[in-house]
């Protein structure tokens, strides 16, 4: 047999195409093999990497794995809680007895249940089921703070936060030193927070922008503008570290890094049968009064329109309900006699007092009571969260603050003037707020509704993602922040 020439690969046709299609799915192989090595090789570890260190925008679908559609439902929710010493909240707590609501008394009945206070006792049905607590006003930021301990979100590794949360319990702390002559005194635990919290890691991330606080007073309480002993409060916002940070608290400022969520009420309810069941009530109850008022005169303060709405309250021929909160009487201490009144009436009454807002306004809207305002820095441009923008399907606005002399405007006849269907749509607007303005008990976990705190969440969320965009885009993420608006009280109004 004759051996074939040399250089030649097959003697026969049939081995030559065998061996070409041995080849070629080599071939095939081997680039496949290469492309594999060189994914799992620098070009895959550096796109892995990019994928690490880069935070998805909230809302935004999570990357693609393969075999796998996992999404993390905490994406861009993660808040981190700063671990304070104590002396900054549970210490406050533990010395009740030096903490004030005012001139008189002390707080220490009020930090029963995690700050809601003690129970009700409603012998008479007023309130008709559990969900009722004596409240104080000034525990925000207790119930906040244990509230946040039980979020679904919360992180033990900060990398991963979309917010940090500063625990310092404001408003109790300056309680203490509120009425104190030496503005150093109230100035001190201010510089020792604001130390503390700048030094931390998390700090140099953002430079505080992505950190908050809640104050259960008013902004102005923390806003001194002067060393002048005779001026109030603390200058605690108003410090270098503090211009970075977002301050909630009952009452905002005129600054845009306070922000104003809702007085924690009387009314926490667990669940959303406990709500619908006290919707469904006060929707049918009967209001034999056009009009209510729950407060005390405030002669001392010269802007105080006060006595006016008590003397028409007065002269209404039995249209009117007062309620004197005056502290001799200890009425509205009581949220059996608060709600009580507000129940059996159309309208309530809410003009200013020692600040722009009132925790009345929460209880008038809880028992379905349609708020009266007589300025806009009441409520429609503090709570922007939470009200709806079209103030007129809530409330009503009666500008008796800016009566000429001698000028009669009477609160009845402005009610009166309001079409019964009119009437009609607002209280049930009113009725459907009610979930969003109260501070839910949900001490054993998560909720079926979103609440006040749920919303303060969301918008503190919210608002850091906005400062990140910013910080993405190569922009001054100070810009805007924390400036003084001055345009925030000129609400239009007709």
């Amino acid at each position: 047999m004759e051996k074939p020439p040399a250089g030649t690969l097959c003697h026969q046709p049939l081995h030559c195409v065998l061996g070409s299609l041995v080849i070629c799915i080599f071939l095939v192989s081997l680039n496949r093999s290469f492309s594999a090595n060189s994914k799992n090789g620098v070009g895959f570890f550096v796109e892995n990497y990019q994928n690490a260190i880069s935070s998805p925008k909230p809302g935004s679908p999570m990357p693609a794995r393969e075999n796998a559609a996992v999404t993390d439902p905490c994406s861009g929710r993660y808040i981190y809680i700063h671990d304070l010493p104590s002396r900054f909240n549970t210490d406050l707590l533990d010395n009740c007895r030096s903490l004030t609501r005012g001139t008189d008394g002390n707080m220490c009945q009020y930090i029963d249940n995690f700050g809601l206070g003690p129970k009700v006792s409603d012998p008479g049905g007023v309130l008709s089921n559990g969900s009722w607590f004596r409240t104080n006003q000034f525990m925000l930021e207790v119930i906040f703070h244990n509230r946040l301990k039980k979020y679904e979100c919360l992180t033990n590794n900060s990398s991963r936060a979309s917010a940090v949360f500063i625990p310092y319990y404001a408003g109790l702390d300056m309680s203490q030193f509120l009425w104190s002559p030496n503005i150093s005194v109230r100035d001190a635990t201010g510089y020792d927070l604001v130390r503390w919290v700048s030094g931390r890691p998390e700090w140099r991330r953002m430079w505080g922008r992505d950190h908050f606080f809640v104050a259960g007073r008013i902004a102005w309480d923390f806003r001194r503008q002067t060393d002048d002993t005779s001026d109030w409060g603390s200058k605690l916002m108003f410090l270098p570290e503090s211009r970075n940070m977002t301050m909630l608290s009952v009452e905002s400022s005129v600054w845009n890094n306070d922000l104003a969520i809702p007085y924690p009420a009387y009314f926490h309810p667990s669940d959303l049968s406990d709500v619908a069941e006290w919707q469904d009530r006060i929707r049918n109850q009967e209001r034999p009064y056009l009009f209510a008022f729950a407060g005390a005169p405030r002669p001392e303060l010269r802007f105080t329109i006060r006595g006016k709405i008590i003397e028409q309250c007065l002269n209404s021929n039995g249209k009117c309900k007062l309620l004197n909160c005056s502290p001799e009487t200890n009425n509205c201490d009581n949220p059996v006699n608060v709600m009580s009144v507000f129940q059996k009436s159309v309208f309530c009454l809410q003009p200013r007092g020692d600040s722009y807002t009132r925790r009345s306004t929460f209880d008038s809207i809880i028992a379905g009571c349609i708020p009266v305002f007589f300025h806009p820095g009441t409520a429609y441009v503090q709570y922007l969260w939470y009200l709806p923008e079209n103030y007129t399907r809530y409330s009503v606005y009666i500008p008796l603050g800016n009566a000429k002399e001698g000028e009669k405007i009477s609160i009845e006849e402005r009610l009166l003037h309001i079409p019964r269907d009119k009437v009609v749509e607002m209280r049930e607007e009113v009725v459907r707020m009610i979930p969003r303005i109260i501070y839910a008990d949900r001490r054993d976990g998560v909720g079926a509704f979103e609440d006040a705190f749920d919303v303060a969440v969301k918008g503190i969320l919210d608002r850091v993602e906005r400062v990140r965009r910013v910080i993405r885009d190569g922009g001054d993420p100070g810009v805007g922040f924390s400036e003084q608006n001055h345009f925030k009280f000129d609400f239009p109004l007709p």
